[in-house]
């Protein structure tokens, strides 16, 4: 975390430049907040900073009901990071801790749970526990504020082992029980508009903002926050050029196109939507699930998907010393370097190419109970394409990792092994399905003063080209 006198002016000047980045409580008022809170400015001396919302809980302060510091973008630390830590941190919002507990966790990273419970402690102020909880919190009041779910759905749907648990962390953490969190001014949850069913348990969804909801077949609204300017369009372009039909789309004119996609999810399917208009410091999105308690991983993958959790000023800041660049960089300001819905699909794909990926869905996709339009099927597993794809059997088999918290360099070296990676396929799937930002396409000029965010440089680079290439 940053030194705590420029957290403190970051705090005075409300900058939301680091939303995500810490959080600050007041010692007199017992609340935590993100920097950018509007309330009045607390004194240094009552002030005391953390690295994460899992730590201030820690603390025993409770989340501001004004400014919401549960519902910022993530650190950008955490995506860019390769150590255990940062491994341990993208499984954890992927949702790993809720599906498997802390062994699982820890058998991931091939550590022992204690050394993972020292190391998060040591960096991040909590521990997994602590860390999933707060998650399952901040789901519990998206759904409670949201649908129209009865709390013991909520609880379960949260990811909490029983509806006592689930009640005494919502009174901890808000200071209000799920019912009056749900009835709270300004976050009452809206009547379905005439002619639409309400929500049903394992059938909903929510969004991450405060607001009303409307159920029914246009889906369900979600906030997905992203900090500083965002270049909406090229990640529209990329998503619209690799697009296959039965599982993706990308409709409407730029500027206000619309993407789908279907999401195979660990308890089920899901259906999402992302519009490019961006009205605030968020994209809006729309999300039907076949079971709610998908819906934290879900959330995540679109994040991955979109780049959302990037620091742009960051990446500006190194890139832009580079005079090669500074022209790329003011021409996209907030470029991203987006990753994967789904990484095992997109690295399966990457090898194939479209149309063979096409054949295989054609011949192995897996049909939706309920088809949505054009959307009506899922990529097939690995397991269906091992006997003709080694890519596939090695992803089938676990010799080739590329869940959020795989080690990025032994997936690296892994995938080199296996027949029909090259090394710039191997390069793609690092960048995208693993999310690395720091990635250097073999035979493409680079230069170690972008590290550690050569992705960006190349997509800057590549996404100049491409323009010129269709202007010709």
């Amino acid at each position: 975390m940053i030194d705590q006198e420029t957290a403190y002016e970051a705090v005075r000047s409300r900058d939301p430049r680091f939303d995500g980045e810490f959080f600050f409580a007041v010692a007199t008022t017992g609340i935590y907040c993100r920097p950018s809170c509007p309330a009045i400015t607390p004194k240094r001396h009552n002030v005391r900073f953390y690295p994460t919302a899992a730590a201030a809980q820690g603390g025993g302060f409770r989340a501001c009901r004004r400014c919401r510091p549960d519902a910022v973008p993530g650190s950008a630390d955490w995506n860019a990071r390769a150590d255990v830590v940062g491994r341990a941190m993208r499984m954890i919002t992927d949702g790993v801790v809720d599906r498997e507990g802390v062994p699982g966790l820890a058998l991931r990273l091939g550590y022992s749970p204690r050394q993972v419970q020292r190391q998060l402690t040591a960096e991040v102020g909590a521990g997994p526990v602590a860390l999933a909880r707060a998650q399952r919190a901040h789901t519990a009041r998206v759904l409670l504020q949201t649908t129209e779910l009865p709390v013991t759905d909520v609880a379960f749907a949260s990811g909490f082992a029983s509806v006592r648990q689930f009640n005494d962390t919502i009174r901890q953490i808000y200071a209000r029980t799920p019912s009056e969190l749900r009835t709270e001014t300004g976050t009452k949850t809206a009547k379905p508009a005439a002619g639409t069913a309400k929500p049903k348990p394992g059938a909903g969804a929510a969004r991450s903002g405060p607001g009303s909801v409307v159920a029914g077949s246009a889906g369900v609204p979600l906030r997905l926050a992203y900090r500083g300017p965002y270049h909406a369009a090229s990640v529209f372009d990329l998503l619209a050029a690799e697009a296959i039909a039965r599982i993706e789309e990308v409709t409407g004119q730029p500027g206000t196109r619309t993407y789908r996609r279907t999401l195979r999810l660990p308890h089920g399917t899901g259906i999402v939507a992302v519009d490019e208009h961006a009205p605030g410091p968020w994209l809006d999105a729309r999300i039907h699930l076949t079971d709610l308690r998908d819906l934290t991983t879900a959330v995540q993958r679109l994040r991955r998907l979109f780049d959302l959790d990037a620091d742009p000023y960051a990446i500006e800041e190194r890139l832009s010393a580079d005079p090669r660049l500074a022209e790329l960089l003011a021409a996209r300001p907030g470029l991203r370097s987006p990753g994967a819905a789904d990484p095992e699909e997109f690295a399966l794909r990457a090898v194939l190419g479209p149309e063979a990926a096409e054949e295989a869905l054609a011949r192995y996709g897996t049909a939706l109970a309920d088809p949505c339009g054009t959307l009506t099927h899922v990529f097939p597993e690995p397991a269906l394409l091992a006997h003709e794809l080694p890519l596939a059997k090695a992803l089938a088999d676990g010799s080739v990792r590329l869940d959020p918290g795989a080690d990025r360099d032994d997936a690296d070296e892994a995938l080199r092994t296996v027949a029909g990676v090259d090394p710039r396929t191997a390069a793609l799937i690092r960048t995208r399905a693993l999310g690395d930002p720091d990635v250097a396409p073999p035979d493409e000029p680079s230069d170690d003063t972008w590290r550690p965010w050569r992705s960006y440089a190349h997509r800057h680079v590549q996404a100049a080209r491409t323009e010129k290439e269709l202007q010709r």
